[in-house]
């Protein structure tokens, strides 16, 4: 059997593989958190087992146990929503990465508006990596 050059050398050539996508920086105002952050923001990832496809499926399940939570992107490593407050409907924006090669899932969570967050996107992260954890 003869094979065309291009096809030999696109059958031999290393398959591209996308890096995972960035996370949104964080402004300089504390009312954000980030994996990717220095300083009061930054925060640790969480670290999963199993497949990327698995730590997906929890971390869906984790964000839609959240109270006025809106998954706004999903596609395979990444996931993004919407967590609405209760009394004054402002809106935080999260994003998430699940890291196949570090086994991590980086994230991000931020208010749209306004300076301070008195804390809340420090506290709904830590919740959603407890929900992620497995049992101890």
């Amino acid at each position: 059997m003869k094979v065309a050059p291009a096809l030999l050398l696109a059958l031999l050539s290393p398959v591209a593989i996308a890096a995972p996508p960035a996370l949104t920086p964080c402004p300089d105002k504390p009312n954000c958190v980030s994996t990717e952050a220095s300083g009061k923001a930054q925060m640790a990832p969480v670290p999963f087992a199993g497949t990327v496809a698995e730590a997906q499926d929890a971390l869906r399940r984790a964000i839609a146990a959240q109270p006025r939570s809106t998954i706004t992107r999903d596609e395979p490593g990444f996931v993004a929503a919407e967590f609405r407050s209760r009394v004054f409907g402002f809106v935080d924006a999260a994003e998430f990465v699940i890291d196949a090669d570090a086994r991590v899932i980086r994230y991000r969570s931020g208010a749209r508006s306004g300076h301070y967050d008195f804390g809340v996107n420090r506290e709904r992260m830590d919740a959603l990596r407890a929900a992620l954890s497995p049992a101890r």
